[in-house]
């Protein structure tokens, strides 16, 4: 479907692709991986034709079209979010343009005419591609994709300008995935996204119906969706047939394969250069010398990457904590509107209460824009709150690092005189190697930090951090531009930290080894505690969404028997009123009933909504922290039972009514 051949792309004499060539397939599943500077991002770039190779070409059929999601996409337009997704469908829209103007002349032409009638053909040709573009579903698609990727029914119109940056790389990749290309190219999409449209997308991509290159440092997201793995290495590529895990496993096995012919080769060469020097003054071995050395110069040397030095970073070590290390008491945190109303007001927590203790290592995981970094800044003692408590426990001493910890960084200062800054003790002696792990490798320490990227200030931001000794660590998205090793060094340091810790991140693989609890944070302010990891939270929320399917069912199964029974019940009634005449019966108005009938579904489905929030509040472990609160809950719920009971009466009434 698409190939590359005999791909070459060099600066000097540094080589980033030697003459590769490989097939993206249709259907294929591919993970793209690689040290940072391997040339992934730049790869991608060339099979979307946006930057051309040295050497080589692109090939691929006439059919094919490529889309290209990169690392920071930005959409620059006015319109709103829905006209903006909606743009992804150029020649659906232009269909419908042709079709309203064909209309319009139909309106104004002599119905007799030739001209009427060729219009009407045009019509119908029109028409039939619709049918055949699903336009009628477009409404529906856009919608689906939208509110998957966790945009709000308001979202829909309001400017594209008025999203935040994260925000934005999921209005590009929204309009990506409706383009529908034959080959997806994602550039680390999973950046921006929180842990349920995650999930979302990681579905949606597995029933693509194309082909799929992506680069990520998601583990869980590369080994749930990759069937191939492409790894770009010294110039060259080297095809895996597995997911990420099997890439890793496997490269151990060709290493090995590697060094014992890099032996052998080895072997040989010094035999043949023994060989070479021993004879090379005799006249009688001088044709057998020649030919030894035209030998070593055709030969191509194995070469092997270097290992990278095992790294192990060791968190400072501070005092203990007592207990309890964090309490928030009644929290209320409210944010002005955006709208700009005045007293307006965008509620986040209502009378919050939340206990930390000691040895917690908890993962906060919620939909953007539910207050996942506002419980964290209130925790650090970085936000203000209009009313309660935070109340530090004993002896804590607390470390955060922001998404944006990085804008407090002194721009005149070196890397490596940021970090010997806040490092105690012997630590001070490995800076060096701790900020290889964090990707500064050898005069890269000496930068300045006001000529660092936005990735690199952040990662020098959490290495300065977690070099400060601390025995509660808060972090926000700490691995956003941490590649794979160092995600691996900081977590091995996090599992072996004898401290506690909050961790607002979505990178199921970074969390499972290392948190103990999750805590959920829902749109509404509410907070769930679910013990456990990541992936066991994930399996407890989508048993909890089955077990809901099934009450639902069974709700609807109890309405059918009660509307069955009340059918038999008046059926027996109007067998004794048989002799009356129908003049006699009165008559009901059939559209105030089913008026009615909707209007009382509508209230059953609000009703139980609100019982299930209920219920919600009643499982969690703060009901019975507060005996009051729990009085008027129980209350509360008791009263909404009733009503729904009363409410279900009158729907299995009505529906009898309006089906006679």
């Amino acid at each position: 479907m698409l190939s590359l051949n005999n791909l070459t792309v060099n600066f000097g004499e540094r080589y980033l692709f030697d003459d590769i060539s490989f097939t993206i397939n249709p259907h294929d599943r591919i993970g793209l991986v690689g040290s940072n500077g391997a040339g992934k991002s730049t790869l991608m770039k060339i099979i979307a034709g946006i930057n051309p190779p040295m050497e080589g070409s692109v090939n691929k059929a006439r059919f094919v079209t490529v889309g290209y999601l990169p690392q920071d996409a930005v959409v620059d337009s006015d319109a709103t979010l829905y006209k903006e997704v909606e743009s992804s469908f150029e020649d659906v829209l232009m269909i419908e343009q042709e079709l309203n103007e064909a209309y319009e002349k139909l309106a104004v032409t002599d119905h007799t005419s030739d001209e009427y009638m060729e219009l009407l053909e045009i019509i119908g040709e029109l028409q039939h591609k619709q049918e055949d573009a699903d336009a009628f579903r477009l409404k529906s698609k856009i919608e689906t994709v939208l509110m998957g990727l966790g945009f709000s029914v308001p979202d829909m119109e309001k400017n594209v300008r008025a999203f935040s940056g994260g925000w934005q790389m999921r209005i590009a990749l929204a309009k990506l995935l409706l383009k529908e290309p034959s080959v997806l190219l994602l550039d680390e999409p999973t950046n921006h996204l929180d842990i349920e449209s995650l999930q979302w997308l990681e579905e949606y991509l597995r029933n693509y119906n194309g082909a799929i290159m992506l680069i990520s440092h998601d583990r869980a997201f590369l080994d749930s969706l990759t069937k191939k793995t492409f790894a770009l290495s010294l110039g060259n590529m080297e095809v895996y047939s597995g997911n990420y895990s099997f890439y890793e496993k496997e490269r151990v096995i060709r290493k090995e394969l590697m060094l014992n012919a890099k032996k052998n080769q080895e072997s040989q060469l010094k035999q043949t250069q023994d060989f070479i020097d021993r004879f090379r003054y005799k006249a009688s071995k001088a044709r057998q010398v020649q030919s030894r050395v035209k030998q070593l110069e055709k030969v191509e040397l194995i070469e092997i990457e270097d290992e990278e030095d095992e790294i192990h970073f060791h968190f400072p070590q501070a005092q203990s904590s007592g207990r309890v290390v964090m309490e928030l008491k009644n929290i209320r945190k409210a944010y002005p509107s955006s709208d700009g109303r005045a007293g307006g007001e965008k509620v986040v927590y209502e009378d919050l209460s939340y206990t930390i203790e000691r040895g917690d290592r908890i993962a906060i995981v919620g939909v953007n824009g539910a207050g996942k970094s506002t419980i964290s800044k209130i925790a650090a003692g970085v936000e203000p709150f209009q009313s309660g408590i935070r109340e530090p426990g004993y002896n804590v001493i607390v470390s955060y690092f922001a998404q944006h910890q990085a804008d407090e960084l002194d721009l005149s200062k070196e890397v490596l005189q940021t970090v010997d800054e806040v490092a105690e003790g012997e630590i001070r002696t490995r800076l060096r190697t701790i900020l290889g792990s964090f990707l500064f490798k050898g005069d890269d320490v000496f930068k300045k930090v006001k000529v660092l990227s936005g990735g690199e200030k952040s990662r020098l931001a959490l290495a300065k951090m977690l070099l400060a000794p601390a025995n509660f660590l808060i972090m926000d998205e700490p691995t956003n531009h941490l590649d794979m090793r160092s995600k691996k060094v900081l977590q091995e340091a996090l599992k072996e930290f004898d401290g506690t810790y909050l961790i607002v991140s979505h990178d199921r693989a970074f969390l499972d080894t290392i948190v103990n609890k999750v805590l959920e944070i829902s749109p509404n302010g509410g907070v769930r505690t679910y013990l456990g990891n990541v992936s066991e939270y994930i399996a407890k929320k989508k048993s909890e969404k089955r077990q809901l399917t099934i009450d639902s069912g069974q709700l609807k199964q109890e309405k059918r028997e009660e509307g069955h029974k009340v059918k038999v019940k008046n059926e027996q009634e109007g067998q004794k009123s048989k002799g009356k005449s129908e003049e006699e019966k009165p008559k009901k108005n059939l559209h105030q009933l089913k008026k009615r009938l909707e209007e009382v579904e509508k209230e059953i489905a609000a009703l139980e909504s609100q019982k299930a929030a209920l219920e919600k509040k009643m499982a969690s472990d703060e009901f019975l922290k507060h005996p009051l609160k729990a009085k008027t809950i129980s209350s509360e719920y008791d009263g909404t039972n009733k009503k729904l009971n009363g409410l279900m009466e009158e729907w299995a009434k009505l529906s009898e009514e309006t089906t006679n």
